[in-house]
């Protein structure tokens, strides 16, 4: 998502995502860092408000640690741009099959305290989420995402996931999973419960000091990947709204920022352009989603006009500010995912022109004329009316809802914007009352809980819960292609069933994107260089700070 009253981030990051589309990795890494010199410290906002006072707490699964960055690691990254995955704690990993992984654990990686990690904590970090399922945010222990794991061992330097059946959709929550060393945590009781005010990571900082409010973190020597960190101290301090924000970016109180500023190339990059910066990366796709099971949305040739008429370019700018691209109606980010199309399709002939014409003519050809009053009937001759739910304060929400309403009214369509609260539109997604709504549609490398979601019969919302698929589209052909993604990690395979994913996009119109949602990285260069761009995206900017911490250097 986008603005959210200008506070929000957006949620977008936390999709899940698969491996690089192939069943193993390595670390290629040379482990090595750039030139000589360091950071003496930046400046980044807290991980948590000020409400945690005086309670001091590391645990990376408490409800409000001081952070979750940068003292306890995960297995690997990977990023959602690419698909790259980097190897971390993990040095290498292995698909056998599509229900049985195996990491091979990095040998030298210690502990603050000066003890080695082992595979032994890892399988003891996972056992731990089955004991306690509230840590268990990889869902490696119930069948969300692919079949449930029946153990978890560890042998050597190797750490094994045995599942019950086709588990590939779970590796990102895997990797992202953060460990925790067995000695201090094995008598803790519940891991989600415990105050943890001496952590013991393998984070390259360890706590020089905090307050309640101003976290101070200092480099650790004996990092694993020392070598690679060049930033001497963090200071997380205060989360700042966008006008505190961007007055703090300006006088270099704040080093890096991923929250909304509104127009940032003019409020922010303009005042000094060699040192000020902003990169907003794809990070999803904002889609227009119909009700397919209320007329006339029910009729494809309906939706491909409506496809047509929206100004994409025009909701962009007045959303975004012109900082994303216009979305392909593939459902797919492109150009990052052109090779995953299927023929004849391009990144150029997915992204659908506004056209009034051709859609005013799709509406007469499939029978949705003009009354006397200048509006569209439908085919029996009744009014065709639509109310149009948006969710009220999201004003990025607001502003498409307002171009795409122009434009529809353009065509004779009688349209209706209805602002609701975010909760009373998440309560029309269950319930199925509503004819049009805006909706996010993930784009990250697990393709079957990315687009898939959105297209999948089992994604369908129900009574009680919010799920992807809330304009209720169901084909048989997409329903078998996203369980065959569940199952494999032949590139190929999964090419060839991604092509089944997109062909329905361009043809069935079940949603119609309208622009890329950002992950958004707004940053100062005269401390430190090195942050991901738009020419060199080596990380997602918003959900990747650790990775970019390991390719910073020192300003000239």
């Amino acid at each position: 998502m986008l603005l959210r009253k200008i506070l929000v981030t957006g949620a977008a990051a936390s999709l899940l995502l698969l491996p690089s589309c192939a069943g193993s990795a390595k670390d290629t890494s040379s482990g090595g860092g750039g030139g000589g010199g360091m950071v003496p410290q930046l400046n980044l906002p807290a991980e948590v408000d000020a409400s945690v006072g005086s309670l001091v707490n590391y645990n990376p699964y408490s409800a409000k640690p001081a952070t979750q960055t940068w003292l306890y690691e995960p297995l690997m990254m990977q990023n959602s741009l690419d698909c790259k995955v980097t190897p971390w704690l993990a040095s290498a990993y292995e698909w056998d099959g599509s229900d049985k992984l195996v990491f091979t654990i990095r040998k030298g990686v210690k502990f603050a305290d000066g003890s080695e990690l082992t595979a032994r904590d890892v399988a003891f970090t996972f056992n731990l989420t089955k004991k306690y399922p509230a840590m268990d945010t990889a869902a490696v222990w119930n069948d969300t995402f692919g079949a449930h794991a029946t153990s978890v061992t560890a042998q050597g330097d190797k750490v094994t996931f045995q599942f019950s059946g086709a588990a590939v959709p779970k590796f990102q929550g895997i990797i992202s999973q953060k460990i925790l060393p067995e000695k201090k945590y094995a008598s803790v009781g519940d891991p989600t419960k415990y105050i943890d005010k001496n952590p013991n990571g393998t984070g390259p900082f360890k706590v020089g000091s905090f307050n309640g409010r101003r976290l101070e973190l200092v480099r650790r020597a004996d990092y694993w990947q020392a070598s690679k960190v060049k930033v001497s101290k963090l200071v997380l301090e205060g989360q700042p709204d966008a006008t505190q924000a961007l007055l703090q970016l300006r006088s270099g109180k704040l080093d890096f920022y991923s929250g909304e500023i509104p127009n940032p190339r003019k409020a922010f990059v303009s005042s000094n352009p060699k040192l000020n910066h902003v990169w907003y990366a794809p990070n999803g796709i904002t889609a227009l989603a119909p009700n397919l099971k209320k007329a006339p949305f029910d009729d494809v040739k309906f939706r491909e006009a409506l496809a047509y008429g929206i100004n994409k370019q025009d909701a962009t700018l007045k959303a975004t500010y012109n900082m994303m691209h216009v979305a392909s109606q593939s459902g797919l980010v492109m150009p990052l995912r052109e090779s995953m199309l299927p023929e004849p399709y391009t990144a150029e002939n997915t992204v659908l022109p506004f056209d009034l014409t051709k859609a005013g003519k799709l509406l007469d050809a499939a029978g949705y004329k003009k009354g006397a009053d200048g509006f569209r009937t439908n085919k029996d001759g009744s009014p065709l009316t639509i109310k149009f739910a948006v969710q009220a304060g999201w004003i990025d929400y607001e502003a498409m809802a307002d171009s795409i309403t122009a434009s529809f009214r353009k065509l004779g369509l009688n349209i209706k914007e209805v602002k609701s609260p975010p909760d009373s539109v998440d309560l029309a997604k269950k319930t199925g009352q509503f004819d049009m709504m805006i909706n996010f549609v993930g784009s990250g490398c697990d393709y079957a809980n990315g687009l898939g979601a959105t297209l999948q019969t089992a994604q369908i919302p129900t009574k009680t819960e919010v799920r992807g698929n809330v304009e209720r589209f169901s084909d048989p052909a997409v329903d078998q292609a996203v369980k065959a993604l569940q199952a494999t990690t032949s590139p190929a395979a999964v090419k060839q069933q991604v092509g089944v994913l997109a062909k329905a996009m361009m043809t069935q119109y079940p949603v119609m994107p309208i622009l890329y949602a950002p992950a958004r990285g707004i940053y100062r260069t005269d401390k430190a260089v090195g942050w991901p761009t738009e020419k060199d995206p080596y990380a997602n900017p918003q959900d990747a700070i650790l990775l970019i911490m390991t390719h910073l250097e020192p300003a000239k």
